[in-house]
């Protein structure tokens, strides 16, 4: 008993400072110091929250700017045993885990470097609109990607393409203090700024 009962003390000791206090507390700095943040980031539109600006939504329709592709799933509604594509399922964030060499990525790649093509895109595809990030969650993508997209979003609006393309140059994110990451375009909010252009 001697030995056992320090070793439960310790137990509900460090159980109480790393699994209640310090993660109260950080939650606590963090809302005082980034609100936006700590809250997840929402972004509201008419006072109905529309998403977060941390994780990607899947847009189909042409008038919007599309994001990267997703490889999240979800469980398949008629099998439990199997799953079904769910892009930018945030309840189940993963990448595809597919290596080089795995001749589903391959083929996957090449439909979607082929959709783009017959969609018009000329030049250089961006290695972001056709591969998935490791989370299946980015919300972002590159000005390249955004650029290239922009005469597409155009002609289906109805809008100049100089229009589109300057409203992507307005929403380029810089890399934070100059060199961390990459210049990136946040696709929900290029597409509310879209839709705010009557």
């Amino acid at each position: 008993m001697q030995h056992i009962r320090p070793a439960i003390v310790m137990l509900v000791l460090f159980t109480a400072l790393t699994g209640l206090a310090y993660p109260l507390a950080l939650t606590g700095i963090a809302s005082v110091l980034f609100p936006w943040q700590a809250g997840g980031s929402l972004i509201q539109r008419d006072g109905k929250i529309v998403g977060s600006a941390l994780v990607g939504q899947n847009f189909t329709s042409p008038t919007y700017f599309q994001s990267r592709p997703s490889a999240t799933s979800a469980p398949d509604p008629n099998d439990s045993s199997k799953t079904v594509d769910a892009p930018y399922n945030a309840a189940n964030s993963g990448g595809s885990n597919l290596g080089p060499t795995s001749k589903a990525l391959i083929d996957r790649v090449k439909a979607a470097a082929d959709a783009k093509r017959e969609a018009g895109w000329t030049g250089p595809l961006p290695a972001d609109a056709l591969t998935t990030s490791a989370s299946g969650l980015d919300p972002d993508i590159s000005p390249e990607n955004a650029l290239l997209q922009a005469p597409s979003v155009a002609k289906a609006r109805s809008i100049d393409v100089a229009k589109a393309r300057d409203l992507v140059l307005a929403h380029v994110e810089k890399p934070w203090l100059g060199f961390f990451g990459e210049p990136r375009v946040n696709v929900l909010l290029l597409n509310l700024a879209l839709d705010a252009q009557k």
